[in-house]
């Protein structure tokens, strides 16, 4: 196939570009690089098979040719960028999706949503499925980034319908691995560089708070397995199995072999704040694509940990 890779040079996308070029397909990936690293894709060989293109989604694409498939992971998506770039998160759920949207439609292309277990908000059903409806705040701290993802959701689904566009959501929950930025807020990464350094791992609240870590790897090929079938979704891609905030952190610091300790600090204003428990049903995944995850956890962090070690500049 020829696909296109919108948010190429992003952690997860990256990881995609080397997937379908180890397949044999063609890629091109395209990326503003605001959030996006360039590093993430120094490794890939720029020639027949790849194109890198910089550019912002949410501005007229260029001319980029035809597609077998269109995969839009372009969005800022840490919460470190919910309160710094909050209308540029907007536009690229609603703008961005949308161009890419057209281009797919024109091209008769498949499009894969990255959307996000951030569309159930603070949930109050768990496990959560695909057919739970969520509970967001529409104004709260992260409403940019939830609110583009259900507005996105919204626009795929009636571009599916009405324009008869062949389309695919993943709802994403936490995932983590190699090429993650160290200092972009997001638990896994902010752990283990203060581990490294031999610093408190800080815990906000009283560390019981929940969530279900997959690596990236079994994450893309939950991804491939989605886009390669003819379901439509949305369908969770995630790892069912929860862990405990003050357990994770414990965990980090035993695969560092760091002398940090774990310190608690007073949980910020919780309205549409951070869940407390985030956890996927995937039977849809199973019985549909037949995916299900397979790193565990220690396996998926030791790699991590060692990623950071040789690559990362931690300052």
């Amino acid at each position: 196939m020829r696909v296109l890779v919108a948010g190429g040079g992003g952690f997860i996308g990256s990881h995609l570009v080397d997937r379908f070029l180890d397949r044999g397909d063609t890629v091109v990936a395209i990326d503003s690089f605001v959030t996006g690293r360039r590093q993430n894709l120094d490794h890939v060989d720029v020639g027949d098979r790849f194109e890198l293109v910089e550019h912002d989604i949410t501005l007229e694409l260029p001319d980029l040719g035809r597609f077998d498939a269109v995969l839009n992971f372009a969005s800022p998506a840490s919460p470190d960028d919910f309160a710094t770039m909050p209308i540029q998160i907007l536009d690229t759920g609603s703008i961005g999706n949308r161009r890419l949207l057209d281009l797919a439609t024109a091209c008769g292309a498949r499009f894969l949503l990255a959307s996000t277990s951030e569309v159930y908000g603070d949930p109050q059903v768990h496990p959560q499925s695909e057919n739970y409806v969520g509970s967001v705040d529409p104004v709260g701290p992260r409403s940019c980034y939830d609110e583009a993802k259900r507005f996105a959701e919204a626009m795929t689904v009636a571009y599916g319908n009405h324009r008869g566009t062949d389309v695919a959501i993943a709802r994403i929950f936490n995932t983590y691995g190699e090429r993650m930025a160290p200092f972009d807020g997001r638990v896994v990464n902010t752990f283990i560089v203060q581990a490294l350094a031999g610093l408190p791992l800080t815990v906000h609240g009283d560390g019981t708070q929940t969530r279900s870590f997959c690596h990236v790897s079994d994450l893309v090929e939950g991804l491939v397995a989605l886009l390669d079938s003819d379901c439509r979704g949305p369908v969770n891609v995630g790892e069912p199995t929860e862990v405990a905030v003050t357990a994770f952190a414990e965990m980090v610091i035993d695969v560092t072999g760091s002398s940090s300790s774990v310190t608690y600090m007073p949980l910020p204003d919780q309205r549409g704040g951070d869940p407390q428990r985030r956890c996927p049903d995937i039977g849809l995944a199973r019985s549909v694509l037949g995916w299900e995850p397979r790193v565990r956890l220690v396996d998926g962090l030791t790699a991590t940990v060692a990623h950071f070690q040789g690559v990362e500049q931690l300052g």
